[in-house]
């Protein structure tokens, strides 16, 4: 390890002075540590490192090297440098090219600095010698054999340590010099040498290298793993290169021809049969011309293989030839469904129009919103049936991600084009009847907002030039008949709401499911459930008792899941042998279906003070709803409970103020509002509730229960009401009053605007019930309220002017 050219005798070790302390220059290091009987090439990076060392050299004394910290905690020197170093002796400066010096250095004692301080050249510190604790000597024995096994490994793959200083480490026998012989001659980290230089406890010092050495040794087995797994493979590819190149050399031989050059050839036959848009046509042309100069076996060419042929697959020109007889589409559309004029008739004047004005059309974007089960989805398949069309779906319930509407990026792994473009690959026409199903199912998140997305598709204006992220290129959707279908209208952007014809479904009135079952439930079920041809006939009392005692829905799919029931019923006994009934009596169906559980759908039975019954509209129908108001001694509160919603609690805060403003109407005084807390309920407390509907309902109940006049329970009622007692106009009235006729109430007070939406429903319907329009608040308290008994108080004041009136007479005699 000594250097014959360096004379390192003359200089001694430092000498303490009298209070033990050793004052010597400073030589400040940048990335690296010195060890003790090492010799090491320094390189003097700055003046004062530069001028420590010749002072060193000029008084042949040693010098203390300390290394700078990666992260230091302050500004002053001490907090820029390590607290522990090394006392080395100078040895011959060495001349490097331009500027560079560098010296020869040998490590001489493990030094703990004390104080460090700032001179006029070069930095001085005080330090002491840091005295190692001695190693048990078998564990010190059997650390030293481990370390040398873990050096002669990792000499084995560490070129930059010559022979000459192997033997010189395998020679070493006292355990402190072999570790920090070790450290100097492995590559190890500059801060894990510190760590090394810092330890003095000999034992630990071994302990701690070995645990570097293990980690080395595994990441250079890491290493070479991956090296011979990379070498593997890229033989396989070569071989497979070679190989294929073979092929192809052998194809030319027997006159085939490259198989890559004629997959392009065939690219491009397909590419100029297609008659492309002039864009499409261009940027196929262009990922050709691509796939003509990227190698055969490169990724990015099986990628713009896959790109063309689903560019191609594309419809482009294909147009469907399209049923124009009127009377033919009209026919499909009564054979398919009962009632449901208003599509019928718009679906026979888009035919109309399309007849008479050709391609100068646009298709509509309709969109059948109404309860479930109401038709809205079964009807679009026999939409396309009359216009003659192929019929695509799909459904966007649950659907959050843009990229299922307008596709991925071509540039992510698996990118495949958005659930549009893949149904119209299957239609192979570019004018079919595509339904979005759940359109008001849809949500958003950090992957984008598909309903923003759906903006393009379905704007007349827009969807002629649709852009799909894989495509990159525009597709013509204008062709298209877009339908989509929701329950809930609030539920949509009020902008994508906007480009949609909407065609409300209302809730379909018993005599109409029980025409819908005869013609189309009952056939379907029978021959679904293998008994048609035995006989089967539902009365029509049964099907009643169904719809009344085994049903509440605005739709049909629960009576055809109960006639379905019914079916397997009989379809057991018929398949068993045995007897089975033909007539479908009200008697037989629960005989085999069990108790209605519906047993009677009246809500209120008896009038009651405060009790009204109110109704309302939700995504699945029209329902009744009770609203309970109860008056209690206290200091005029208001308690509401239910699950009121914020549009909800303010309605009734309407209600009240409107009864204060009229309270002499009512012969109330200021301490009936003063004197009583007030209690509003809405019963199934566990569903949410709200809506500025049921405004004169709050108003009756209270009215009611201040008044003590019973409210007439065959009454059921809706409108939205003002501070001064006007009625104002509300939505889903043909629900609402379908959903009365089905709980049994006969009277039902409407808004006066809303007199034109009752146009729309049958006249069986109508017929059956008594609607009164009103425009007041104070007509509907005469209809719906019984006239109120006298009061306690009211008695009391009679009996106190008659008893006035008596004493006065006395008098006077």
């Amino acid at each position: 390890m000594l250097d014959r050219n360096q004379d390192f005798t003359r200089i001694r070790n430092a000498e303490p002075e009298r209070d033990g302390l050793l004052e010597l220059p400073v030589l400040i290091l940048d990335a690296r540590v010195l060890f003790p009987k090492a010799l090491s090439l320094v390189p003097l990076n700055s003046a004062a490192s530069l001028e420590a060392v010749r002072y060193a050299k000029q008084h042949q004394q040693t010098l203390i090297a300390i290394k700078c910290k990666a992260d230091p905690s302050g500004s002053e020197l001490r907090d820029r440098v390590h607290s522990v170093g090394t006392e080395v002796a100078p040895g011959r400066i060495v001349e490097g090219t331009g500027s560079v010096r560098q010296v020869m250095v040998q490590g001489r004692r493990r030094l703990a600095i004390l104080d460090i301080r700032e001179q006029a050249s070069y930095p001085a510190a005080s330090a002491r010698v840091i005295i190692d604790k001695a190693a048990d000597p078998e564990g010190a024995a059997a650390l030293r054999a481990s370390l040398i096994e873990l050096f002669q490994h990792a000499s084995q793959h560490n070129e930059a340590a010559p022979d000459s200083v192997i033997e010189y480490i395998r020679s070493i026998t006292e355990p402190g010099q072999l570790c920090d012989a070790l450290a100097s001659a492995l590559p190890i980290h500059a801060d894990q040498l510190q760590q090394l230089l810092e330890q003095a406890d000999v034992e630990k010092r071994l302990e701690e290298l070995a645990a570097l050495l293990a980690a080395d040794s595994q990441r250079h087995k890491l290493r070479q793993e991956v090296h011979s797994r990379l070498q593997d493979e890229m033989a396989a590819n070569q071989r497979e290169m070679y190989l294929r190149e073979q092929i192809r050399i052998i194809q030319q031989e027997l006159g085939d021809g490259d198989v890559f050059q004629q997959e392009r050839r065939e690219l491009d036959e397909k590419i100029r049969r297609a008659k492309l848009p002039p864009q499409a046509h261009d940027k196929a042309m262009k990922e050709l011309s691509r796939l003509g100069v990227i190698p055969s076996m490169s990724p990015e060419s099986g990628l713009i293989h896959t790109y063309l042929e689903r560019l191609l697959a594309l419809p482009w020109n294909a147009v469907s030839a399209e049923n124009l007889d009127l009377r033919q589409a009209e026919a499909i559309l009564e054979r398919s469904h009962y009632g449901l004029d208003k599509v019928k008739t718009r679906i026979a004047e888009h035919i109309a129009v399309r007849k008479l004005a050709q391609d100068k059309m646009k298709s509509p974007i309709l969109c059948f919103a109404g309860p479930p089960g109401s038709g809205k989805t079964s009807l679009g398949k026999s939409i396309a049936d009359a216009l003659g069309c192929q019929f695509l779906r799909i459904s966007l319930g649950g659907v959050r991600d843009e990229a299922e509407i307008r596709g991925h990026r071509r540039t992510y792994i698996g990118a495949m084009p958005g659930q549009i473009l893949q149904q119209m690959q299957r239609a192979e026409t570019i004018n079919p009847v595509f339904m979005l199903d759940e359109i008001d199912k849809m949500s958003s998140d950090f992957r984008g907002d598909p309903t923003a997305a759906l903006l393009e598709v379905l704007d007349p204006e827009q969807n002629r030039h649709f852009a799909d992220h894989y495509l990159e290129t525009p597709y013509d959707l204008s062709k298209v008949t877009f339908i989509t279908t929701a329950n809930d209208l609030y539920a949509i952007p009020q902008a994508l709401e906007d480009r949609l014809e909407v065609i409300e479904f209302k809730g379909y009135s018993e005599e109409e499911k029980i025409q819908i079952a005869r013609r189309f439930l009952i056939p379907k079920q029978l021959e679904a459930n293998g008994i048609k041809g035995r006989g089967i006939q539902f009365l029509a009392s049964g099907l009643r008792h169904i719809i009344r005692h085994y049903t509440c829905e605005s739709g049909v799919r629960n009576l055809e899941r109960e006639i379905a029931r019914m079916g397997r019923k009989i379809a057991r006994r018929a398949a068993s042998g045995r007897a089975f009934p033909r007539r479908i009596s009200p008697t037989v169906i629960e005989k085999h279906l069990g108790p209605p559980p519906v047993a009677d759908l009246r809500v209120n039975r008896q009038d009651a003070i405060g009790v009204v019954s109110g109704l309302v509209w939700t995504p699945h129908g029209g329902e009744v709803q009770t609203i309970e108001a109860s008056l209690l001694p206290g200091k005029g509160g208001l308690t509401l409970t239910g699950q009121l919603g914020d549009v909800l609690q303010e309605s009734a805060q309407i209600a009240l103020s409107w009864l204060r403003s009229r309270a002499d109407d009512f012969d109330l005084s200021a301490e009936d509002f003063e004197n009583h807390d007030i209690h509003i309920h809405m019963p199934e407390g566990a569903v949410p509730k709200e809506g500025p509907s049921a405004g004169i309902t709050l108003a009756a109940a209270l009215v009611s229960a201040f008044i003590q006049a019973p409210a007439n329970s065959d009454f059921a009622m809706t409108g939205e009401i003002t501070l001064r007692g006007h009625i104002l106009p509300v939505g889903g009235v043909a629900e609402k009053i379908l959903a009365a006729r089905r709980h049994g109430i006969s009277h039902i007070l409407l808004p006066k605007d809303n007199e034109k939406d009752l146009r729309d429903l049958p006249k069986a319907v109508i017929r059956d019930l008594a609607i009164h329009f009103v425009e007041d608040m104070r007509e509907v308290t005469d209809l719906a309220l019984h006239e109120p008994p006298p009061r306690q108080r009211d008695i009391q004041a009679e009996a106190g002017r008659r008893e006035g009136g008596r004493s006065d007479s006395e008098v006077d005699g």
